[in-house]
């Protein structure tokens, strides 16, 4: 029973998830249309989305430190003996660094579209 209860679990939200979406651009659709037999223009309230890459440079730097974290706590692991503590404490310094760089980034690029609006 319980290893049938493991694989219906995924199925049903991956089913779940999808229905989901399928309702979202329905009702999406259905909204737009009443829209238009009011004669108001859809056009009007679609806002020009702008692409925000923090979450996604914040993840991959996290996960890249973290992983070089894995790797440098294998190796004090396997040079000093260290068990947990070098796995944990490379994870956490090389994970931290690799926030610190993702800020250092965006701060950047902050900074520089500040620069092009003032121009």
């Amino acid at each position: 029973m319980e290893a049938a209860l493991g694989i219906m679990i995924p199925i049903i939200a991956i089913i779940g998830v999808f229905t989901m979406i399928i309702y979202l651009r329905k009702y999406e659709n259905q909204e737009r249309m009443a829209m238009i037999d009011k004669g108001v223009d859809p056009q009007f309230f679609n806002v020009k989305k702008t692409r925000n890459t923090t979450l996604p440079l914040r993840a991959s730097l996290l996960f890249i430190g973290g992983g070089i974290g894995l790797l440098l706590g294998y190796f004090l692991d396997m040079a000093f003996d260290m068990d947990e503590v070098g796995y944990f404490s490379m994870l956490f310094i090389f994970g931290g660094i690799g926030l610190g760089g993702s800020y250092l980034v965006e701060e950047k690029k902050i900074k520089e579209e500040s620069k092009l609006g003032k121009e």
